[in-house]
């Protein structure tokens, strides 16, 4: 039996999603995206900050993406998102509409692409050079009432001098605690006193699993590589260490990053 096609966008919208093999969380977020083309199909301006994901978009007919002006509203749109969010999710959102209407499009729900004209956002230059904090911002960063996976993580980085990357990936069972090192066949990362003293604090008994953890239970999609198998929490990404050092460096000075931590090794 042939599948009619949708008349409402929404419905499209789930249809697509239901298809697609997403993970629940990642059709979520595919959801919310989706939803704000919505606003600018309707020439309505899209709601913002929290009241974003609770609003009910406007149910309009998928028809209208093949209206003459749909290019234009969505480019009028994109230019309104370019002003009050990020490059990196604005461009998430355009490859998101992108890919479902070429979907639609595939099975005949639709004729044109008023997409075709939507471009990424170019993403910000990143800085050329990284100033090293110096003795006395390090003293004042290590004397922070900061938890202890934040201090065990900055002690790491500027004792070892690895890239955020590889010490966020590193296992509990990559650690050779009394030599101060990885065991042979991992990443060779050495640390110094100060990582020495808090490493075994962290890891508390924990023999596998991420050595830096979430503060929360990982979702159920999460990969068994990157969950840990005693609590259930997930690996610390490097955006959420990003933010809680700059959370908790935000009265020592403007602008810290974890990037000034490493030193030349």
């Amino acid at each position: 039996m042939t599948e009619l096609p949708p008349v409402e966008y929404g419905v499209a919208v789930e249809r697509y999603l239901a298809a697609s093999g997403l993970a629940r969380n990642s059709r979520r977020i595919y959801r919310i995206a989706l939803a704000t083309w919505a606003w600018a199909l309707a020439d309505r301006p899209a709601p913002t900050g929290p009241e974003r994901r609770q609003a009910r978009p406007p149910v309009l007919p998928l028809a209208l993406l093949d209206h003459p002006d749909a290019a234009d509203r969505l480019r009028g749109a994109v230019a309104h998102r370019a002003a009050e969010t990020d490059p990196r999710t604005l461009n998430r959102e355009i490859s998101t509409l992108r890919a479902a209407a070429a979907w639609w499009r595939a099975r005949g729900w639709i004729d044109g692409d008023p997409t075709a004209d939507l471009r990424p956002r170019p993403l910000p230059e990143p800085p050329t050079t990284t100033t090293p904090l110096t003795p006395d911002e390090l003293r004042a960063l290590f004397a922070l009432r900061a938890p202890l996976r934040e201090q065990t993580l900055w002690h790491l980085l500027h004792e070892s001098g690895f890239a955020i990357e590889t010490v966020l990936a590193l296992d509990t069972d990559h650690l050779d605690l009394p030599h101060r090192r990885t065991r042979p066949g991992h990443t060779p990362v050495h640390w110094r006193a100060g990582t020495a003293r808090l490493l075994p604090l962290l890891v508390a008994g924990r023999t596998e699993g991420p050595l830096f953890l979430t503060d929360r239970r990982a979702p159920a999609d999460t990969p068994a590589p990157d969950r840990c198998p005693y609590t259930g929490r997930a690996r610390l990404s490097y955006r959420r260490a990003a933010e809680l050092f700059t959370t908790h460096t935000r009265t020592l000075g403007p602008g810290w990053t974890l990037r000034q931590l490493r030193t030349r090794r």
